[in-house]
C-alpha cells in the first residue's frame, strides 16, 4: 500500500514522505480499515512537528480521523491508532471505538465530522452550557474547528458572531450561517461585538486560536460569560489575568476532547448519536472545501498548518490527481 511517513520532526511539507509500505497488522482489539477519506486537522501538523500531546515513535503516519471501510463492508468513522494514521490506503483502529458513518454524509464529509464536531459539541454543551438565545463568538469561524462550532451554535438556537481573516473566509463564514461576520484584519472586534450585543458582550466565546484572539475575547465577554479555550493555532498560549476574570465575573473553561475517549467513552458515543441526528436534519454538514488525492496530503497538511484553508480539507486515497484538478 501507499502511506505517508514522518521520519523526523519538522514542518509537514518538509518531513512527510509518500512511500510503499506493508499493510499495518491490527493488534488485540483492533481492526484493519480501508481508508475511504481522511480529514486534515491542525493536530496532524503538530504531530509532524513533535508538538502534539501524543508523540508516536518515528516513523509514523499522521492522519487522526478517517471514514473507513471494514472488511465486511461497513462504512465507519474512526480515530486511527498511531503510528498507523489515516494518510494511507489502510489504517488500524480500536474496534470498540468505531462509529457508524451517517448516511446523510458522503465519505469526505463523514471523515470531517468526528473531531471538529465532537470538540464543538462537548465544548458548547458540556463545558460552556450554551443556551438558546445567547450570543456565541467564534474565532477562526471559517476554519475546520470554528466552522463546526458555528453550525452547532446555530443548531442550539444561539446568535453566532464569526471572526475570520480575509474576505474569502468571511464569505465562507456567512455560508455557514453566521449572523454577523467580523474580519480581524479590518474590524475592531471588541467594539463590534459590544455594539452587536447592546453593550452586553458575548455569552460564550469559542477560541481555538489563543494569543491576541483570547485578549480580545476577555474584553468583550459578557457578565457570567464563558471563554472556551480549545487550542492555540496562533502559536501563542495566553496567560489569563485572573483578577480580570474576577472583576468581570466570567469563566475560563478548558476543553481537551481527547480525554473523553478514556474517561467517559459512553459520552462520545452519545455525542455521535446527537451529531448523526443533526446531520440527518440538515442542521450540520461539514464544509469540505477541498478533496485531494493521497499524493497531495503533505501539501494539504501544510496549508492547514499555515491557516490558508477554509472549511475542511479531506484526503481521498482512491482519488486521482486528474480527478481532483
Amino acid at each position: 500500500m501507499r502511506a505517508w511517513h514522518v521520519h523526523r520532526n519538522g514542518e509537514p511539507g518538509e518531513v512527510m514522505r509518500l512511500e510503499e509500505a506493508e499493510r499495518p497488522v491490527p493488534g488485540d482489539g483492533q481492526v484493519l480499515l480501508k481508508v475511504r477519506a481522511a480529514g486534515v486537522n491542525f493536530p496532524d501538523a503538530l504531530l509532524c512537528r513533535g508538538q502534539y500531546q501524543i508523540t508516536p515513535p518515528l516513523p509514523f503516519t499522521p492522519g487522526v480521523e478517517i471514514c473507513g471501510e471494514t472488511e465486511d463492508g461497513r462504512r465507519v468513522i474512526a480515530t486511527p491508532a498511531l503510528p498507523h494514521g489515516g494518510f494511507a490506503e489502510y489504517a488500524v483502529a480500536d474496534a470498540a471505538a468505531l462509529l457508524p458513518a451517517p448516511d446523510a454524509l458522503d465519505d469526505a464529509e463523514a471523515a470531517a465530522l468526528h473531531i471538529g464536531y465532537q470538540t464543538g459539541w462537548f465544548g458548547l454543551h458540556r463545558r460552556a452550557r450554551l443556551q438558546a438565545g445567547e450570543t456565541l463568538l467564534v474565532h477562526a469561524a471559517a476554519g475546520g474547528v470554528g466552522s463546526a462550532a458555528v453550525q452547532l451554535g446555530k443548531a442550539a438556537g444561539a446568535t453566532v458572531i464569526g471572526v475570520v481573516g480575509g474576505a474569502d473566509k468571511a464569505e465562507a463564514a456567512r455560508r455557514l450561517g453566521c449572523d454577523l461576520v467580523l474580519d480581524r484584519r479590518a474590524d475592531d472586534i471588541v467594539a463590534a461585538v459590544k455594539e452587536a450585543t447592546g453593550g452586553r458582550g458575548a455569552d460564550v466565546v469559542y477560541d481555538p486560536v489563543g494569543g491576541d484572539a483570547y485578549a480580545k475575547s476577555a474584553k468583550c465577554v459578557a457578565f457570567e460569560g464563558r471563554i472556551l479555550v480549545v487550542g492555540f493555532a496562533s502559536g501563542t498560549v495566553p496567560a489569563p489575568a485572573l483578577n480580570h476574570a474576577l472583576v468581570k465575573n466570567y469563566s475560563i473553561v478548558g476543553l481537551h476532547w481527547g480525554l473523553y475517549n478514556t474517561k467517559d467513552p459512553r459520552a462520545v458515543l452519545e455525542c455521535h448519536d446527537h451529531l448523526t441526528e443533526l446531520a440527518a436534519k440538515g442542521a450540520i454538514k461539514p464544509l469540505v472545501s477541498e478533496r485531494v488525492p493521497l499524493g497531495e496530503a503533505a501539501s494539504a497538511v501544510q496549508r492547514v498548518a499555515d491557516g490558508t484553508t477554509t472549511g475542511r480539507v479531506t484526503v481521498l486515497p482512491a482519488l486521482t490527481g486528474e480527478a481532483a484538478a
